[in-house]
């Protein structure tokens, strides 16, 4: 797959203007915004549990030294807990007015995840071309190291030979990180926080494109994430590695 990104940059145009304004939290005193939010994402058939949700500069498990702090599920059942039932999550929702919340991937949908600037690259690039882009978040400030985008997409199902599964620890496949620098896929077994959420150091997860438009088959949006990741890391000028395994033991 070929470097094209440098095509579709058009970082004076209007889009993508677009993709770097940084998207603003409306005041939510009773919390109906984040219940609508949440309530969409499971319409649209993701399936939630609570996480934990930062305290100030630490996280609310009190975890001395937490590796992932505000973005790991609350209950270590959080696989078998994740539900799109309404009643459970208006519960939910209510009950605990300061938590974040995961989606489990690998049953629904899995979720493509890169660094934010090759992120921007990636989407202007896309929808340029027409491609058809399903939900789209962001996770981070402009200038914080770990802000990625977050590319929602249709799961790749059970496929018939189990051999065919990787670990969502490693990048993306194929089998060799290097060929795919800095891209995670999040597939059975991992999760991802879903807007609105907060993390510590007053950053924020939110949605650049909404659940409400249908998950695309990842492999239509993999050319160009690849390419833009690729693109990044040379800027960067090293190789990105993990930042972190997802999902942590706890």
């Amino acid at each position: 797959m070929g470097d094209g990104i440098g095509r579709y940059r058009g970082t004076g145009s209007k889009l993508a203007q677009w993709l770097r304004r940084a998207p603003k939290q409306p005041a939510d005193p009773d919390g109906a915004h984040r219940e609508r939010l949440l309530l969409a994402v499971a319409a649209a058939g993701l399936p939630l549990a609570p996480a934990a949700y930062p305290v100030g500069y630490r996280c609310s498990c009190e975890r001395v030294g937490c590796p992932t702090p505000a973005r790991h599920p609350v209950s270590f059942a959080w696989q078998t807990q994740s539900t799109t039932d309404r009643a459970q999550l208006e519960r939910w929702v209510r009950n605990q007015p300061q938590a974040n919340f995961i989606t489990a991937t690998g049953m629904v949908h899995d979720v493509l995840d890169v660094p934010l600037e090759a992120g921007r690259a990636a989407l202007e690039r896309l929808l340029a071309e027409g491609v058809d882009v399903g939900p789209v978040a962001r996770s981070g400030g402009e200038a914080h190291d770990e802000a990625r985008m977050l590319f929602f997409t249709a799961t790749r199902g059970t496929p018939e030979d189990e051999d065919e599964w990787w670990p969502c620890e490693l990048d993306c496949h194929p089998e060799t990180m290097d060929e795919h620098p800095g891209l995670r896929w999040h597939c059975r077994g991992s999760y991802v926080l879903v807007p609105p959420a907060r993390l510590p150091g007053d950053h924020t997860v939110d949605w650049v494109r909404g659940p409400e438009h249908e998950l695309p088959d990842p492999l239509t949006l993999l050319e160009a994430l690849t390419d833009a990741c690729a693109r990044h890391a040379r800027e960067q000028d090293e190789p990105l590695g993990h930042a972190v395994a997802w999902p942590l033991s706890r």
